[in-house]
């Protein structure tokens, strides 16, 4: 069944709407005046000629300043003209002082360079000098690919592993890098990479994330309550950028792991640069020396993903790149002597950029885009065939903005248009159960208006509007967000927004490949909420900093597939849903030490997350499978020498929900040849599991062989005191009285990994 929709009246809105953002923002602009001096350009990596993203620049006698954008640029309007010092930080790179005199009226253009921090020839960390002004924008972290690498990781440095680290994100199990953000589900939260949306984030079942840290250049996390330029889903936004690759000498850096190996190359070419990065499992020659000797070995196994981007800039106010990631996970495991799946399941993405400076006050981002999924997962049991085939595909061209005519006024504007295209079908012993084919084009347009009527005042409204021909849905967004900076060491932060989503995702934690994406169509209509947040950030001091943040979100028209339907053939494809209601409320703490040779942070997460579906539960509100009450994050660096750093991380966290079975009972029934054995159970996911808790401990050598050719050596130990950990728990319902089995998570592990850098 094939479905196209169109809505000309929607349109006409959508169009009438886009004006009125633009329009809107233009009236509200002042122009700055004659006198004022304005300073533009590109801050970047000294070494590699590649852009920084979030560096900082900033005049201190005029208490004036900005970050770089997603591209690496930055623009200060409204400079009285004189002689002053600018100071550019980023973390990781040793300052920049530079004195610069402007004169009336002028509009001067300065690129940047920063180095690398180093001591005696060693790579180090550099701490970043920033203002509280500077940290700004609440419910965002950022992290570096550092800091990624750096992390005990389980057989391979992972991004998402890394992310659950951080307050009010987290995780589901030892075997799930699923982002659980504020009491989300992972479908909740819009992971971007280089401007594409990713639609399968996670290799080996979901064990870890498809995202290769080598590639990585940026990552900015929104927590919630995220702004007009971001839309499509109802919690979060993961924001990814690759490296555009080096622009001034050839590079590469090779890793050998136990689980996969990595190979980085990069350099440049006449006014642009090349990136390609490589990974895939070495686990192929481990698994053939176990096969035959121990059984649920699998008959095939192996994933890659391969991430690539080529750099040109025509002019210097131009800048094109063409990014495309490709990666596939296969397995074919016998579970049984007759009984075995197929798993088969990836994502592919390519886009294409320009980016523009029209002038010193105008910039402007335009991309196509085009993500496919593909998960076809066969499961044969007993001769038995049964397959469930999902597919995405997403064609898009988005815009992006950036007007800042003075130091009170930014605006931002933009558009993100497509077409998506997601079928599912499914067969039962080869024959046809289930086929639905959902097409849709989708219209979004934002406005967003930064005005900061005082120094110490900064508000951010915004109106996002969404157009999905599927259905003929029309929503609008509204989004504000205040700060308030009471000092240097003390920032006041409140933001709101209403969100929808499009989408829904059909998870299984044990096996990522079984996922299963849908989108709205008639009768079924997107899910929408309201998102809350208090914020706090401090800086007691120049080496501590801690920040607070209270959220409440509401989830309503939630729609997911019905479990309780058996057979769907025939359904219409509403029918094929039910329809809930949610909410989640929390506090996040986290005190961070980022000067000396120790270094770290603590996170804290109090949380609950609820959930509830018409005749289910006895229509009462549940707790998802992954609410946590508490959830504690300790993360600790420590330079021992010039050329050995530890790291510690310890995790607890309060026990998985599930549904208690208190226990069973026989029936004889006259007619029947043996006696049945119902089972009773409790309140739904009302017990809880013991509480999950792990220490890592890792070492980390940084040196060079015979005086070239540097390398990092890591050495780590994953579950330190093997705590086991409880995932979930069987039953032999043949035992009188019942009997249970747990399930349990990683055991101690070891683990070496060797990195070259050439």
């Amino acid at each position: 069944m094939v479905k196209y929709h169109r809505c000309l009246s929607g349109r006409r809105q959508l169009s009438t709407l886009i004006a009125g953002f633009l329009l809107l923002g233009l009236l509200t602009m002042s122009l700055h005046a004659q006198e004022k001096a304005v300073l533009n350009g590109y801050i970047k990596d000294a070494r590699s000629g590649e852009t920084l993203i979030q560096a900082n620049a900033y005049f201190p006698a005029l208490q004036q300043g900005t970050t770089t954008n997603n591209s690496g640029y930055y623009i200060i309007p409204d400079l009285a003209p004189g002689t002053y010092q600018m100071i550019v930080a980023y973390i990781g790179y040793t300052d920049y002082a530079v004195e610069i005199t402007l004169a009336p009226g002028e509009k001067k253009r300065l690129d940047i360079e920063l180095s690398a921090g180093f001591v005696e020839g060693e790579e180090i960390v550099v701490e970043e000098e920033k203002t509280i002004e500077e940290e700004k924008e609440v419910g965002v972290l950022t992290i570096q690919p550092a800091q990624i690498k750096e992390l005990p990781a389980v057989f391979e440095a992972d991004l998402f592993r890394s992310i659950q680290l951080l307050p009010g994100i987290k995780a589901a199990s030892d075997f799930s890098s699923g982002l659980y953000v504020r009491g989300g589900s992972p479908d909740q939260t819009l992971i971007l990479m280089d401007r594409t949306t990713v639609y399968n984030p996670t290799h080996f079942f979901g064990f870890f994330s498809t995202f290769n840290p080598d590639a990585i250049k940026d990552v900015r996390i929104y927590k919630g309550g995220y702004p007009a330029e971001y839309g499509g889903r109802l919690g979060a936004v993961i924001d990814i950028f690759n490296r555009d690759g080096n622009r001034k000498e050839f590079q590469g850096r090779a890793s050998v792991g136990l689980l996969a190996s990595r190979v980085n190359l990069e350099g440049p070419m006449k006014k642009g640069s090349w990136m390609v990065a490589v990974r895939r499992s070495t686990l192929e020659p481990l698994l053939a020396a176990l096969r035959g000797q121990i059984d649920d070995i699998p008959d095939a196994f192996y994933f890659y993903d391969v991430n690539g981007k080529i750099n040109y800039d025509p002019t210097p106010n131009d800048r094109l790149n063409l990014s495309f990631y490709a990666g596939t996970d296969k397995v074919l495991f016998p579970f049984a002597d007759d009984a075995e799946f197929d798993l088969n399941y990836g994502n592919n993405t390519i886009s294409a950029n320009w980016t523009h400076v029209f002038s010193r006050n105008l910039f402007s981002n335009l991309t196509a885009t085009r993500s496919s999924y593909f998960s076809t997962p066969e499961l044969n049991f007993a001769g038995t065939n049964f397959t469930r085939d999902n597919t995405v595909e997403d064609l898009s061209l988005k815009g992006d903005f950036e007007y800042i005519p003075s130091s009170k006024h930014e605006v931002k504007a933009g558009f993100w248009v497509g077409d998506l295209a997601v079928r599912i079908e499914e067969t039962f012993d080869r024959n046809n159960t289930l086929t639905e084919k959902i097409e849709s084009q989708y219209v979004s347009a934002y406005s967003e208006y930064k005005w900061r009527p005082r120094p110490q005042w900064i508000v951010t409204g915004g109106v996002r509007g969404n157009y999905a021909t599927s259905g003929s849905f029309f929503r609008t967004e509204p989004r504000l967000s205040m700060e308030f900076i009471y000092s240097q060491q003390l920032l006041l932060q409140a933001a709101y927004g209403r969100y929808y989503q499009f989408l829904t995702l059909i998870t299984n934690e044990a096996f990522a490949g079984f996922d299963t994406w849908l989108t709205t169509d008639e009768g079924v209509e997107p899910a929408w909420g309201d998102q809350f947040v208090l914020g706090m950030k401090s800086r007691p001091s120049e080496s501590y900093s801690l920040d607070i943040e209270l959220y409440y979100r509401s989830m309503r028209q939630l729609f997911e597939l019905d479990p309780r339907i058996q057979d769907s053939a025939g359904l219409d494809y509403r029918d094929l849903f039910r329809f809930g209601e949610g909410f989640a409320y929390g506090a996040e703490f986290m005190l961070e030490k980022v000067k000396g040779r120790w270094t770290g942070f603590v996170g804290y997460t109090w949380g609950t997350s609820r959930r509830k579906f018409p005749n289910y539960n006895n229509n009462e509100f549940y707790p998802p499978k992954y609410d946590r009450i508490h959830d504690i994050n300790i993360v600790a660096n420590y330079q021992l020498s010039k050329k050995w750093r530890m790291t510690g991380v310890f995790s607890y966290a309060t026990g998985q929900a599930y549904t208690e079975v208190l226990g069973n009972y026989y029936v004889n029934f006259p007619t029947a040849s043996e006696a049945r054995s119902p089972f009773v159970v409790g309140t739904l996911n009302n017990a809880r599991l013991p509480a999950y808790h792990r220490m890592d401990i890792g070492f980390t050598r940084s040196s060079k062989l015979f005086g070239k050719l540097k390398y990092q050596l890591q050495l780590q130990i994953i579950n330190l005191y093997s705590r086991r950990n409880i995932w979930f728990l069987t039953y032999d319902f043949n035992d009188n009285p019942l009997s249970q089995d747990e399930v349990q998570m990683l055991p101690i592990i070891p683990n070496i990994s060797m990195t070259f850098d050439f």
